[in-house]
């Protein structure tokens, strides 16, 4: 996502390099550029024209430092001018209430069902909140099946009554059965709706009123453009919801409705979905948003995504293991599953500072540890164990039992063995040790 944006982006600042000084001329050629780039990422043009006016006034009005280029001070005026375009700064779902409970609406196919479970998901093992999902769509055949199944996936009880057409009936016997059962938080998912049709409308209305929640959120398909915005306004007009949730954001997508809907309906985007996993969700960030667009990645994020999946214990324990050298399989295999929970991988290396560029063309699987998987899978429990007892004879089972080549299973064990080495060498260094590499890395490097 972003990618075109980026590059449109970085093109345009292109236009100031090498200028001694930013003027009136030089500034309203870079930003007719920007402009041009917002529209091609599909942002709504009144958004896209006040954005540039906004900027173009700032850095006029700015005296250009000696340390800082004309082209450096447009990157960080733009910056801070889309962070503020997004929203200024994190917001997050209103959990006041007992139970609170948080209403999704939104368009047929926008991912409501989804979100709903991963919202339950992160509330449980972020929040330490007791979620209870509730089918309230009784009209999509299979739609309170899809939401148990959800429901299981993330150990979240769902409450439905299958045979029952009213929405407000089920929701007040789902808040009671909430409450008998000390749930702290009951999730609403709802029918997907057209913004003109008139009955399902007021069928939300009604809940909405029925349950008074502490809060509303609208789920909106990001591949929609500008489209989603639209479909924004005519909700929010008939709801007045508290935030915006953008789902499949990792996809295909110019990233207008990201960039034009906190202006259009004055209200924050709460909430990202960044993949299929239960796990791929973000808070929205702003200004890491900013970051990205101008590519300089979200190392933030991805030292938060990082620590979602960190067991301390698990790492203490690891780490003990690695000091005497009893880093196995089982440990790596646990890694590569940590490492998958975490979300996409292009995605997270795009969150590094300057790699986002260098891999845009790259075509990196998601499925890159399945070889690697079927090897680790293929041994004995005591191979995996021991990996010092797999012999010549071994490898060539495990590259049969796997569907891979010896060439496979050797590199890899040469690769684990050399890993092994290395953690133990990091691992076993004081922080004298370390203090003195790092200086001299240092020396090296003037």
């Amino acid at each position: 996502m972003f990618e075109n944006l980026s590059d449109r982006l970085e093109r345009s600042f292109k236009i100031l390099k090498g200028e001694g000084k930013i003027t009136e001329i030089n500034v309203a050629e870079t930003l007719k550029d920007v402009r041009r780039a917002l529209l091609d990422a599909d942002v709504n043009y009144k958004v896209a024209k006040n954005f540039t006016d906004t900027v173009k006034k700032k850095a006029l009005g700015m005296n250009v430092l000696t340390a800082v280029k004309p082209s450096q001070l447009m990157v960080k005026i733009v910056h801070d001018e889309l962070a503020e375009l997004m929203g200024g700064k994190a917001e997050t779902v209103n959990l006041e209430g007992r139970p609170a409970i948080i209403l999704m609406s939104g368009l047929q196919g926008s991912g409501k069902t989804t979100f709903s479970g991963k919202l339950a998901n992160m509330l449980k093992t972020k929040n330490h909140k007791k979620p209870m999902l509730v089918a309230c769509d009784v009209y999509r055949p299979a739609a309170i099946e899809q939401l148990k199944v959800v429901g299981e996936s993330v150990g979240v009880p769902v409450y439905s009554e299958p045979e029952n057409k009213n929405v407000v009936e089920i929701a007040h016997n789902a808040i009671r059965e909430a409450k008998a059962k000390a749930c702290d938080v009951v999730i609403i998912d709802t029918a997907g709706r057209l913004a003109v049709d008139e009955e399902m409308m007021n069928e939300i209305a009604t809940l909405k009123e029925a349950v008074n929640p502490s809060e509303t959120l609208f789920v909106v398909d990001s591949m929609t453009g500008q489209d989603a915005v639209n479909t924004a306004k005519e909700f929010n007009d008939r709801l007045d919801f508290d935030g915006v949730v953008l789902t499949k954001l990792d996809g295909d997508t110019r990233g207008g409705a990201a960039l034009s809907i906190r202006t259009v309906v004055t209200k924050p985007i709460k909430f990202v979905g960044t993949g299929e996993k239960m796990e791929a969700v973000d808070v929205f960030h702003p200004d890491r948003m900013a970051d990205r667009i101008l590519g300089m990645g979200d190392i933030v994020s991805l030292v938060e995504r990082a620590q979602q999946q960190f067991d301390e214990k698990q790492a203490k324990e690891l780490e003990k293991k690695i000091m005497k050298n009893k880093f196995d399989f089982n440990d790596f295999m646990n890694q590569i599953q940590q490492i998958k929970k975490m979300g996409n991988i292009k995605d997270l290396a795009a969150m590094i500072p300057g790699v986002g560029k260098a891999i845009k063309d790259i075509d990196i699987d998601d499925n890159a540890f399945k070889g690697i998987e079927a090897i680790i899978n293929s041994m004995t429990p005591k191979e995996r164990t021991h990996p010092e007892i797999i012999n010549q004879s071994r490898r060539n089972r495990i590259a049969k039992g796997s569907g891979t080549t010896i060439q496979d299973v050797n590199r890899l064990m040469k690769q684990f063995d050399n890993m092994r080495k290395m953690m133990k060498m990091v691992t076993g260094m004081n922080n004298s040790k370390m203090m003195q590499m790092a200086a001299a890395m240092k020396q090296r490097m003037k």
